[in-house]
């Protein structure tokens, strides 16, 4: 099923529809306000599998992503912090930025029961937002990769869409998507360790 939604307002129904299929196990293709991405429920085990086996890696060692709707939302999935690191992600996010914490007790142990970490993206995108709200918990995020050598990432929803449409439930067009992910932040040791330069700049929230 490829779904429009517009960013700039998304509609109650079509985003309903979307959060329907989470809640029943199903798998979505989602825009970001970096590249488009695979999700699901992360409180969905069998569906974290398929997304695994899509990817072709176990869900212990996949490096997955949370997105969360806000702030408040993060707070169950990572172990306090500091007020310093608190301050530099509230004035990141929402934002092109995955922030790498240690995990709580909250995050499906298998997602966790390696590495006792978390990725957590809030993306400045209205539609990823949006189903997250409903949903009442964040969902999965893995990026939607092309084999092309010349782009990483697939950025036409509806190429995206004919190329997954037997491996997932559901793909939004939420217009054209960017080729370019996030940056990526370990916080785990109390420092900000950017370890993939990507779209956000991080010198300008430090």
């Amino acid at each position: 099923m490829l779904v429009k939604i517009y960013p700039e307002n998304p509609n109650e129904k079509a985003i309903q529809l979307v959060v329907d299929v989470l809640k029943k196990g199903g798998l979505i293709i989602y825009p970001t306000d970096t590249v488009y991405g695979l999700g699901c429920d992360i409180t969905n085990h069998k569906a974290i599998e398929r997304i695994a086996r899509i990817r072709g890696i176990k869900p212990e060692k996949a490096n997955f992503s949370f997105i969360c709707y806000d702030l408040s939302h993060i707070s169950d999935y990572i172990k306090p912090i500091d007020n310093e690191t608190y301050r530099v992600i509230k004035k990141a996010l929402p934002g092109p930025f995955t922030f790498i914490f240690n995990a709580s007790k909250k995050v499906p142990k298998m997602l966790s029961s390696n590495k006792k970490t978390v990725g957590i993206r809030v993306p400045d995108n209205n539609i990823a937002r949006a189903i997250v709200k409903e949903l009442g918990n964040p969902i999965i995020s893995t990026s939607i990769r092309d084999e092309d050598d010349i782009k990483e990432y697939s950025t036409d929803p509806e190429l995206i869409y004919e190329k997954f449409k037997d491996l997932v439930d559901l793909v939004i067009d939420g217009g054209y998507g960017d080729n370019e992910a996030s940056t990526v932040v370990d916080c785990t040791m109390g420092e900000f360790e950017v370890i993939r330069e990507g779209k956000g700049d991080l010198n300008l929230v430090i």
